[in-house]
């Protein structure tokens, strides 16, 4: 509100001043008002950092979750890609928001439609793959221990890859190399990974780069109303 109450004023003085300009002045005006709008949304896309609320977390089959996400893909966005599957069918249910897992993969599906529309390929691919890795123990940035996190899942493009002086900032705010990116699209990704006991992980070069997002495995004795 700090940001947006004084945003609001200068908008609407803006307004006020734009019937009695001439036409090259209206422009400025206009322009005020279109700057103000794309902060408040930036400042808008900026509050999901600062919630803290717990998730409310329910078994999910991350295949569905997977399934929606391509299926918006392609009708939109993605419309001229091919999509590959490369599923694990013995994958057990994740405990996790449905709603913000289907927002984190959109985001890295549409990264990855539009780093191959920048490599101008002329069949483009994105592959989906899961994988179940039992024994598979990380550490958690934030924690000491080292956590078993057997659930992959991972997205794959032959786009343009990912320049290295970005790589070590990739999933920090307000880092992008698109000309038109904000910056938040990966951030809020590693947010909604790091909320779920998770990590993601990315490696990439020309033609080929993987986002890799690792979860645990949901622990039922936390959440059977029997125990």
């Amino acid at each position: 509100h700090e940001i947006k109450n004084p945003l609001s004023g200068i908008r609407g003085a803006a307004q006020l001043l734009e019937p009695g300009l001439n036409d090259e002045d209206r422009a400025l005006t206009q322009l005020i008002c279109q700057e103000t709008d794309r902060i408040r949304d930036l400042v808008d896309r900026m509050e999901v950092f600062g919630d803290e609320r717990p998730l409310v977390k329910e078994p999910v089959n991350i295949h569905a979750v997977l399934d929606h996400v391509r299926r918006i893909a392609e009708s939109g966005f993605a419309s001229a890609i091919r999509f590959v599957e490369v599923y694990d069918p013995s994958l057990p249910p994740v405990l996790a928001s449905r709603d913000k897992l289907i927002q984190a993969f959109l985001n890295l599906v549409k990264n990855a439609a539009e780093a191959i529309r920048e490599a101008r390929e002329p069949i483009g691919r994105i592959q989906i793959s899961t994988a179940f890795r039992p024994g598979v123990r990380l550490a958690v940035p934030g924690s000491d221990a080292r956590v078993s996190l057997p659930l992959r899942i991972e997205i794959e493009d032959n786009g343009t890859g990912i320049p290295e002086a970005i790589k070590p900032h990739l999933f920090d705010p307000f880092v992008t190399s698109k000309r038109t990116g904000t910056g938040l699209g990966l951030a809020l990704v590693a947010k909604i990974i790091g909320d779920h006991g998770g990590i993601i992980e990315f490696e990439s070069e020309p033609r080929r780069t993987i986002f890799r997002v690792l979860l645990p495995l949901a622990d039922k004795r936390a959440h059977d109303p029997k125990e």
